[in-house]
């Protein structure tokens, strides 16, 4: 078990991501029933991390996700977020998805509004992590002593546990710790992107602050059953994933043939491998996993128990490419 920053809140390593459950634009169609049995699997296998956020599907994650936790809320440690909404224009785009105009909104009132809506949703009274989910782009907008003084609020009404914060910069780091407690940041991290590993971290272990990994699976590209004739549909968020790109797919696959007496020898996936080297690339990391099916959730949990040896985990770190 490993602490989230310095929260007290103590949870395994592997989350369940439930991004991909949102369906929509990102992730095509998604089958409500399944995914509600994958969440409810996961938490009876040990994954009780479960991580979410109102963006989505446009709220369609968090109401599934809602539904799947119903009765298990003690049994979990919950994490949505905030900042990102379509409910009035602000001055910062972020994108647009579903039919939706998205903007990013830091603010002190948009935070409130987000968490009550999150609440209501999901169907708890309070969060266990709240992260903003994209950083403002220029703090003079939404300075950092606004948005942390309201999640510290919220923090003291008991709404939520722990802060965190995705998508950073040094700078956000530095800019959240001068006025109140930061205890994790949400970054993507694979074995295939490795940017955070120069600078966030180092700076959060000085801090005290937890490392979450989103995408250390690259969307399926690290199962093993990827090849360079896959395609995916237009629109589909891997279409815009600069490693399924086809010069950097065919290095990383080529990379991937060279592990795979490592999967015979401790008898495990491809991707249980990945998950279980991504995890000791850096002390105390969180690695997030999405899963909308039974199936991907029983594979995904079985790098809880796999333990490389060193020798081995210099072999892939030496690979990598």
């Amino acid at each position: 078990m490993l602490e989230i920053g310095k929260s007290g809140i103590k949870v395994p390593f592997l989350g369940l991501g439930t991004w991909a459950i949102g369906g929509g634009t990102w992730w095509g169609p998604s089958d409500d029933a399944l995914s509600i049995q994958t969440i409810e699997e996961a938490i009876d296998r040990g994954i009780v991390w479960i991580d979410t956020a109102p963006i989505y599907g446009i709220y369609h994650s968090e109401e599934v996700v809602g539904k799947a936790i119903r009765g298990k809320r003690d049994k979990i440690v919950l994490s949505t977020k905030c900042g990102l909404q379509w409910r009035h224009e602000t001055s910062m785009f972020h994108t647009a998805v579903d039919g939706e105009t998205v903007y990013r909104d830091l603010s002190r009132q948009s935070i409130m509004d987000d968490l009550d809506h999150s609440l209501l949703t999901l169907g708890t009274d309070y969060i266990d992590v709240y992260y903003t989910h994209w950083q403002t782009k220029d703090p003079s907008v939404y300075p950092y002593e606004e948005t942390m003084d309201a999640l510290m609020t919220l923090k003291k009404q008991g709404k939520i546990r722990a802060i965190g914060a995705s998508n950073v910069t040094a700078d956000d780091i530095e800019g959240y710790c001068r006025y109140g407690q930061l205890d994790v940041i949400q970054e993507k991290y694979s074995l295939a992107a490795r940017r955070i590993e120069t600078e966030l971290v180092p700076l959060c272990q000085k801090k005290g602050i937890s490392v979450q990994a989103y995408s250390p699976l690259e969307q399926g590209l690290f199962t093993g059953k990827v090849t360079m004739d896959t395609t995916v549909a237009e629109g589909d968020t891997r279409g815009r994933n600069p490693n399924w790109q086809p010069e950097r797919r065919r290095q990383i696959l080529a990379m991937m043939e060279g592990w795979k007496p490592l999967c015979e020898k401790y008898g495990c996936s491809m991707g249980n491998l990945v998950i279980a080297a991504t995890a000791a690339m850096i002390p105390g990391l969180f690695v997030l996993c999405g899963a909308r099916k039974p199936e991907q959730l029983r594979d995904n949990v079985k790098a809880m128990d796999l333990h490389l040896e060193e020798e081995d985990l210099e072999k892939i770190k030496a690979s990598l490419v």
